[in-house]
């Protein structure tokens, strides 16, 4: 019987294989990229390092150390001599990188292949990563990046998710998560137009903002208008196209929480769907705005204070419906989720979704508590955008969202 290597089996050889195809890759994308220049390692070294790699962690933890080391060793001498010459540690760096990729292929080998082509594609983007850290992001584009890098993956993570206060209406991590989608919102907004301009980088922000949150959206746009006047008609079709997703997110929230209710309300919800996919598109064509300069890497990604106030106003909402909620009992099912949506509106869907399965409501409630549910929201969203874009904003804002709301409630009429 033939001598084998400890702990091999046939499924060893995808490793190898892995380990094989990730070197050939990142070591010819280094070679492509610096034709001109003799490279520290290149497409044979990057190969063999990253088969070194496997081979050794085969065989035990300790070789793959050594061999580790041995190229640690082998990589720093290589960039004492040649550092006149390319003063940058990216070769080096990489290959010690495919050799720790090599050896993640044994037990990984497709999470190992799937990381060596973020690497080789980082080598090859060596010319446009250097041009947008060095010539496209400004330094306030930086500091506001920074502010909502912090925001979202330092202070939040900080922040105590559960209820406090009266009525325990309060969630700290909540009303922050608003004040991070504010800021993420209008930041999205801000590079979207950028890189498509004024009319179809807000629409295509707008959209999917929507999802997120509409009336951080709402919110997000106003700014914008506020500091670009000339932005007015985008804005409003961008704000138009955020609520458009949120009110479409009422489908599958419907559709797995009382089905029936759904059946029977499509109607109203295509309704409103249409008129803000109108109000959308009237917005974004009108082209009012088309010698409006997009923005530039001086301008503000957002508003810090604008951002707190918006979830401020929220958290106001929220425990007016809970201490309605608390007095009326079970009368105040409905008047709580109706004030509720004026925060957020696929809670109070849901909310209404679980009343009519517990058959607490027929669905001619539903229907009614719907109505007042897309009127509360598209109420509160107005106000927002009063308050953040001013009256030119608010108006329009306000008579495409009425204009859904009067369309839902003309099926139902019908």
């Amino acid at each position: 019987m033939p001598p084998t290597l400890p702990g091999f089996d046939p499924d060893s050889l995808l490793s190898v294989a892995s380990a094989l195809g990730l070197g050939l890759l990142i070591g010819v994308v280094r070679e492509r990229r610096l034709p001109e220049v003799a490279v520290v390692a290149g497409l044979r070294t990057h190969a063999l390092a990253a088969l070194g790699g496997v081979v050794a962690l085969w065989i035990a933890p300790a070789a793959f150390v050594a061999l580790l080391v041995a190229v640690a060793v082998m990589v720093a001498l290589s960039y004492q001599r040649s550092r006149e010459d390319d003063p940058g540690l990216t070769g080096e760096v990489g290959l010690v990188v495919t050799v720790l990729l090599g050896g993640l292929a044994l037990p990984a080998p497709s999470l190992a292949s799937a990381l060596g082509v973020v690497v080789a594609g980082l080598l090859y983007a060596k010319v446009p990563l250097h041009r947008l850290s060095r010539e496209l992001i400004s330094e306030k584009e930086l500091r506001d990046g920074l502010l909502l890098l912090a925001s979202a993956m330092v202070i939040l993570p900080l922040i105590p998710d559960r209820t406090i206060g009266p009525f325990d209406a309060f969630n700290p991590r909540t009303l922050w998560k608003l004040v991070v989608l504010v800021m993420a919102i209008s930041a999205l907004g801000h590079v979207a137009l950028r890189a498509t301009g004024n009319r179809w980088g807000l629409a295509i922000a707008g959209f999917f903002a929507g999802y997120v949150s509409s009336t951080a959206a709402t919110a997000g746009f106003g700014q914008r208008v506020r500091e670009t006047p000339g932005l007015l008609s985008s804005a409003v079709g961008a704000t138009m196209l955020a609520n458009l997703a949120s009110v479409s997110l009422i489908v599958p929230i419907l559709l797995a929480v009382a089905p029936h209710v759904l059946s029977a309300l499509w109607l109203e919800i295509g309704a409103a769907c249409v008129v803000l996919a109108a109000g959308g598109a009237f917005g974004i064509h009108r082209g009012e705005d088309d010698d409006v300069p997009a923005p530039t890497a001086q301008s503000r990604m957002f508003s810090f204070r604008a951002a707190l106030l918006f979830a401020a106003v929220i958290t106001g909402v929220v425990f007016i419906a809970a201490a309605l909620g608390e007095w009326l009992g079970p009368r105040g099912a409905i008047t709580a989720a109706i004030l509720a949506a004026a925060a957020e509106l696929h809670a109070a869907v849901a909310t209404l979704g679980n009343l009519a399965a517990r058959e607490a409501i027929d669905l001619d409630q539903a229907r009614w508590a719907l109505l007042g549910l897309l009127a509360a929201s598209s109420l509160a969203k107005t106000v927002v955008a009063f308050s953040t874009g001013g009256a030119r904003f608010g108006s329009r804002v306000g008579l495409g969202l009425g204009l859904a709301v009067a369309a839902a409630a003309g099926v139902w009429a019908l």
